[in-house]
């Protein structure tokens, strides 16, 4: 059996939109409360002009 079952990504690359994230995130979390995380990953890339920032839920929904 899988430690998860499902993959959330959320990523931003202009600065608002990096500063929104985590209230995106947790308004995600609220609308998905029977969800189970397993593991999470930071990544970060950027360039000249951009900074992305990457965050990656990977998680069980209950088999119904």
């Amino acid at each position: 059996m899988l430690p998860f079952n499902s993959v959330k990504v959320f990523t931003a690359t202009k600065a608002k939109e990096r500063e929104q994230l985590g209230d995106l995130i947790t308004a995600w979390l609220h609308e998905n409360p029977e969800i189970e995380i397993m593991e999470k990953q930071v990544l970060q890339s950027s360039d000249a002009e951009f900074h992305c920032l990457t965050i990656v839920f990977f998680y069980k929904r209950p088999v119904v």
